[in-house]
């Protein structure tokens, strides 16, 4: 065992809590994923972002790492929906439902590396694990768990497992019948709380296997316990999440894995908190749903997002601009241009070097207080007493932590054929000194998204943000 100098607030102590490798080899996380009817909006990759700031803390200050997330490319029914998101998402496309989870699998993963998100060590699938769960299942019915009810689904018994709630504070004698928890089965269950771990296939022809009850599929909490038992040996070191995701999903999770073996399964809880955009909660209902590609769509580097989500508290709600998408691009902009010109600078004071990076590694280490950390950065930038040189080493030092790749080479999107040829027409006009003209095509650009500025060289494009 080893209890690591990273403290983050666990949801069910309700404390900061050390990030203890239980093992003393490998710190075991699992987090998880999408499910993949649909692209990822920005909301949900800030979730997918704590996963990657800890496994990069944790490397950063020389630990390994064991990190696994699932995809959920099987249909489930639950407490917000009556269709089944991914066969409601097959049928809109015309297409297979499994071919719909590739499709959408591939953007999440595609979305990740825009992110500079590292990738996990395992990404289950929940189709190939239908094994797994259908073991646990049995597992749970076998220990009085769990129950085959009169509608042939399989029921886990919330009365079974006395810790119910200690993630979430609710009480089983607290919830009600009709309460929005769970997908309700008419007269099926024994108690009203209870879940299904296994549902009949019904009419349903559709993402369907075969089970030692009948044909069905999975419920939506068993593949989270099944494949984190799976894949890290029984134990799970920190296990992440949304906020959203604490009740029911994580609370049921939790007591399918400890009823299964026993004892306490996960060591740390660990949610990322709401993001809202312009103020309004993110939902297709809403109308308000960003993805990534929406900020390529406005020439803003995707790294951006990234940068606005270090400067809000993982745990704390947060309010997404575009204002201040563009505050950050421009920052990393200036960042890598500064650093092109630091890199020259030759007055390195590496003691001084080791005290900014371990300032900042402490930052990272109190619960991911990376709006501080960012804020070091800011001033560092700024603080004349310090040499370019041990600027560039310490943003060098750090790049790795933060994960915005400002040294990475900036390359600027060319311009469409129509747009260069304004462009080329101006400099001619700006050579002849027709400056009318000139300015008439500098406002043709504008309207076309194109910001121009001139200078002893010439004139140099950029997009406007």
């Amino acid at each position: 065992m080893i209890t690591t100098e990273i403290k983050l607030f666990d949801t069910k102590s309700r404390q900061l809590q050390p990030l203890i490798i239980s093992d003393g080899k490998k710190l075991r996380i699992y987090s998880c994923g999408p499910t993949v009817y649909r692209d990822a909006h920005v909301g949900n990759m800030r979730t997918f972002l704590l996963g990657d700031l800890v496994t990069r803390l944790a490397k950063f200050v020389g630990y390994k790492v064991e990190f696994i997330q699932n995809i959920t490319d099987v249909g489930h029914m639950s407490e917000d929906f009556v269709e089944d998101k991914m066969l409601a998402q097959a049928k809109a496309e015309s297409k297979d439902p499994f071919e719909i989870a590739r499709i959408y699998e591939k953007r999440f993963h595609e979305d990740l590396k825009r992110l500079n998100i590292e990738p996990a060590n395992i990404y289950p699938k929940a189709s190939e694990c239908i094994n797994l769960m259908q073991e646990l299942i049995q597992k749970l019915i076998d220990s009085d768990h769990a129950y085959l009810g009169t509608d042939n689904c399989v029921y886990f018994s919330a009365q079974s497992f006395p810790g119910y709630g200690a993630i979430s504070g609710n009480r089983l004698d607290a919830l009600k019948p009709g309460h929005r928890f769970e997908y309700t089965e008419d007269g099926a269950k024994r108690f009203h709380a209870d879940w299904a771990l296994w549902k009949a296939a019904g009419d349903r022809t559709e993402m369907i296997w075969d089970s030692p009850w009948g044909e069905g599929f999975p419920g939506w909490h068993i593949e989270c316990s099944a494949m984190s038992l799976h894949y890290l040996d029984n134990f799970v070191d920190l296990h992440l999440g949304g906020i959203d995701l604490r009740f029911p999903h994580h609370e049921n999770e939790r007591a399918q894995s400890n009823a299964a073996i026993n004892k306490e399964a996960v060591a740390l809880w660990i949610h990322g908190e709401h993001l809202l955009f312009e103020s309004r909660k993110m939902s297709k209902s809403a109308a308000n749903v960003v993805l990534v590609s929406d900020l390529i769509d406005k020439h803003l580097d995707p790294l951006s997002l990234r940068v606005c989500f270090l400067e809000n508290r993982y745990r704390s709600q947060m309010d997404l601009s575009w204002d201040s998408l563009k505050a950050a691009h421009i920052l990393i902009q200036r960042w890598r241009e500064k650093i092109t010109l630091w890199q020259h600078d030759k007055k390195i004071n590496l003691e001084q070097v080791k005290k900014l990076v371990d300032e900042i590694v402490l930052d990272f280490s109190q619960d991911l207080d990376t709006p501080r950390a960012i804020q070091k950065l800011r001033a560092l930038e700024k603080d004349d007493s310090i040499s370019d040189g041990v600027k560039f080493e310490v943003f060098k030092s750090i790049d790795p932590l933060f994960g915005l790749e400002l040294f990475k080479s900036t390359i600027k999107a060319e311009l469409p054929d129509d747009l260069a040829q304004l462009l080329a027409a101006r400099q001619v006009a700006r050579d002849s000194k027709d400056f009318n003209e000139s300015d008439r095509l500098r406002d043709l650009l504008a309207q076309n998204g194109i910001a121009v500025k001139d200078n002893k060289q010439g004139q140099e494009w950029d997009w406007q943000l």
